[in-house]
């Protein structure tokens, strides 16, 4: 089985199965100890041959997928594919996505600086990271609690005091900050929480992959309007599932 050219596969269990040479857009793994990389270097061409060249045009997103360190948010293990275009694992059965959806999702949210913005799916932090560089405040929920600390003290320890880091279930969100400029959810279920859309601000967008687990699901955007919600299917992906309250049958 090979991966659909259209497919962006922001999970893991892709990969595992097809293995990396057959992952799309994976390039090969750079040798060498820390003392030994330039890891600056490693980011200006994984912006320049996997974003950019991939269309994402938004020159601060660019910019700060160029400046936030991919290499500091993944298992030491895998660090020689830190700069890769492909999803790595990174404990308790979940990924940090490539390096395009990261971009892409983002230039998505359109952040500005001033506004406040909340992730569903904290992962390895990175996400959160690119996020603070571009906007006032990013509140980001993670239901795994191991995940969770291990994020909030990366981010701790690379300064990023603009991030609010909870252990929790992100399907009901984050009521007490609400309204969120722009809602990230870094999971896919089957339909979008409507408390995540009754938490969006007017003209805010929320941006998931929208299906069923285990199929191709579609990231969507969804544009709040004069209080009414307007919906754009962008590509077709395969992330995680969104756990918790979302997984119960409705």
């Amino acid at each position: 089985m090979t991966t659909p050219g259209w497919l962006v596969t922001a999970g893991f269990a892709a990969c595992l199965t097809l293995g990396f040479s057959d992952c799309r857009h994976t390039s090969p793994p750079t040798k060498g100890t820390p003392e030994q990389r330039d890891f600056q270097s490693e980011r200006r061409h994984m912006v320049n041959s996997q974003i950019r060249a991939r269309g994402i045009q938004n020159t601060e997103v660019l910019e700060a997928m160029a400046k936030v360190p991919r290499h500091e948010f993944i298992p030491a293990g895998m660090r020689d594919y830190a700069y890769s275009d492909t999803p790595l694992p990174i404990g308790e059965g979940q990924t940090i996505s490539q390096p395009y959806i990261v971009a892409l999702m983002t230039e998505l949210a359109a952040p500005r600086r001033g506004q406040r913005i909340l992730e569903v799916g904290t992962g390895s932090g990175y996400q959160a990271a690119v996020l603070a560089e571009l906007t006032g405040e990013v509140y980001t929920i993670e239901i795994v609690a191991p995940l969770a600390e291990r994020a909030g003290e990366t981010l701790e320890r690379l300064g990023y005091k603009n991030v609010t880091v909870r252990t929790g279930d992100g399907y009901r969100g984050w009521p007490e900050k609400a309204p969120f400029h722009s809602i990230l959810v870094t999971a896919a279920a089957g339909q979008i929480p409507q408390p995540l859309l009754d938490q969006m601000a007017e003209g805010g967008k929320l941006i998931m992959p929208v299906g069923e687990i285990g199929d191709v699901q579609s990231l969507t955007v969804v544009t709040r309007k004069s209080g009414k919600f307007v919906r754009e299917e962008v590509l077709p992906v395969r992330f995680v599932p969104l756990t918790g309250e979302a997984q119960k049958p409705r």
